[in-house]
């Protein structure tokens, strides 16, 4: 067991780059649990060694990449506080929030085993709670959309104007109807902490979604 910085060997890139292959499944299942779009766009595959389904639209799967792109360097420097996918309405109302709270050590104890078994092992774990989830929320009303927000630290938030990762797919400060919701019921779903990445799963719910 080796125990090193979050300088050593750019470990921020390796954290970041697990992460974000975990929450482009997320997102998918998410999407397909909760019925955003038709079950019909979307294919089982296999991650983390359980089935999954993800969509097979084109420019849905891009704004997906194109999104956790830009997310990736925040994550890489510890910047990221939260990653939320928010749920909304027909007048863009939020109905539910799914929050991925994530914090990593400044140390970082690690090992061969420890970054691809035992992560693995966990976010499987995530994966296989987004899947049911469905048991523990109420239905959506029908023609929601969804969006994905960033919380980041402070320091981070001042900076995040002059960085464009993406040409054309710049940062924005969220509205506040995107964010506003009356009276959420909270639901904890799933919290993990390995040596590398601690992170908390929850569902924010609008009381009342009709």
């Amino acid at each position: 067991m080796t125990t090193l910085t979050r300088q050593d060997l750019n470990f921020g890139q390796v954290v970041a780059d697990i992460l974000c292959e975990f929450l482009e499944v997320a997102i998918h299942l998410i999407l397909y649990v909760r019925e955003v779009y038709p079950s019909g766009i979307f294919q089982k595959k296999r991650k983390y060694n359980v089935p999954v389904q993800m969509s097979c639209h084109p420019e849905l799967n891009q704004y997906i990449q194109d999104t956790l792109h830009c997310v990736k360097p925040l994550i890489e420097k510890n910047d990221a506080e939260k990653v939320a996918v928010v749920i909304m309405d027909k007048e863009h109302h939020p109905v539910e929030r799914f929050v991925f709270e994530i914090s990593q050590p400044p140390l970082l104890s690690i090992s061969s085993e420890t970054l691809l078994s035992r992560v693995e092992q966990l976010l499987r774990a995530f994966i296989l709670k987004i899947s049911v989830c469905d048991a523990v929320l109420n239905s959506n009303p029908p023609g929601c959309s969804f969006t994905v927000l960033v919380h980041t630290r402070e320091a981070a938030t001042r900076n995040m104007e002059k960085v464009q990762v993406i040409k054309d797919f710049p940062w924005i400060v969220a509205d506040e109807q995107e964010v506003h919701m009356p009276e959420p019921r909270l639901i904890p779903l799933k919290t993990m902490t390995s040596d590398i990445v601690k992170m908390q799963l929850y569902v924010e719910e609008r009381a009342q979604k009709t």
